[in-house]
């Protein structure tokens, strides 16, 4: 795998999702809708906010399956435009069907673009994750079964844990640091194969080079082999090789579906399209990868992310 040039990337990749962040913005407004609920003050939290770093956002709620050996980890990233959302919104059932099935569940908070620039949010991610191993023992975790879902902004955040390069660093002084950063398996919904624009224009239905031409014209610091290479280094779909998870992907419409009507309905239905998933989808496959890509007239291998997680980790 390209492992991501985490600090070099940091503001061009702000620059990028700042392009698309009102969409984003959107979608998670509709998204919180169905059936989230507050989380905060539930019987079934076991560690509320825990801390993994110094920042107030960097935080983890766990809870405990009713298990008496080590058991596998599901962690949820939720989305928001890397603007909002929280860690404390989940659907209440999701979580109490993983407990159920003896899995435990994890729900990870991060930085905002207002606390710190990109690739923040990127970067408290691996940390979460490194530093729930760390805790694997006294937590009861089979840290050799950890899954990770999330939508939107969080789909691309368990996107990058899934197929990043492992950013385990065995030489570090710092026990966390020395964690793996790998998924046994990861499952989101809404995810962007790519951040280059011109693949959009030519794949997305609906998308004009226009849509974003004010906002790139600003970007005039960066020379264009430098922009281009930058671009590639963002793109989760460069990043895919033979040694990645299993991925299932979600998708709200179907390939040939025509656009919805409404400006703000238009631009998350864009932002969000199948075509993305077509494209990581056909990578996959080609790297062995096991593959499930969901849509309304796809044919359901499994009906949901919650089937596939738990598929996998009860393997």
């Amino acid at each position: 795998m390209n492992k991501l040039k985490l600090i070099e990337v940091g503001f061009l990749i702000k620059t990028i999702y700042s392009m698309i962040l009102f969409s984003f913005v959107m979608i998670v407004i509709s998204e919180n809708k169905v059936k989230a609920q507050q989380v905060q003050g539930s019987s079934s939290i076991t560690l509320e906010n825990v801390s993994y770093g110094n920042h107030p956002n960097q935080v983890i709620d766990f809870r405990k399956a009713k298990v008496d050996k080590p058991a596998p980890l599901v962690v949820f990233i939720h989305g928001g435009g890397f603007t909002g959302g929280s860690h404390d919104k989940v659907n209440e059932n999701t979580i109490q069907q993983y407990l159920d099935e003896g899995i435990h569940h994890a729900s990870v908070e991060y930085r905002f673009l207002k606390h710190a620039d990109f690739p923040a949010a990127h970067e408290d991610c691996i940390r979460a994750l490194q530093f729930i191993r760390t805790k694997s023992k006294e937590w009861g975790i089979d840290k050799n079964r950890i899954a990770a879902y999330g939508g939107s902004a969080g789909a691309q955040l368990v996107a990058y844990l899934a197929w990043g390069d492992d950013f385990a660093n065995l030489k570090s002084e710092d026990p966390v640091s020395r964690e793996s950063s790998r998924l046994k398996a990861v499952a989101f919904w809404g995810g962007q194969s790519t951040m280059d624009m011109n693949w959009w224009v030519d794949n997305i239905p609906g998308y004009r080079r226009d849509f974003h031409a004010k906002k790139e014209s600003k970007r005039k610091d960066l020379s264009f082999i430098e922009r281009r290479a930058l671009i590639n280094e963002i793109s989760v779909i460069n990043h895919i090789t033979s040694d990645d998870p299993p991925t299932f992907m979600r998708y709200g419409m179907n390939p040939d579906d025509p656009i919805p009507s409404g400006l703000k309905r238009a631009r998350g239905w864009i932002i969000h399209h199948v075509n993305f998933g077509i494209a990581m989808e056909e990578k996959l496959k080609l790297n062995g990868v096991e593959v499930v890509l969901n849509y309304p007239k796809a044919k359901k291998v499994f009906k949901d992310e919650r089937s596939f997680l738990i598929h996998h980790l009860k393997k």
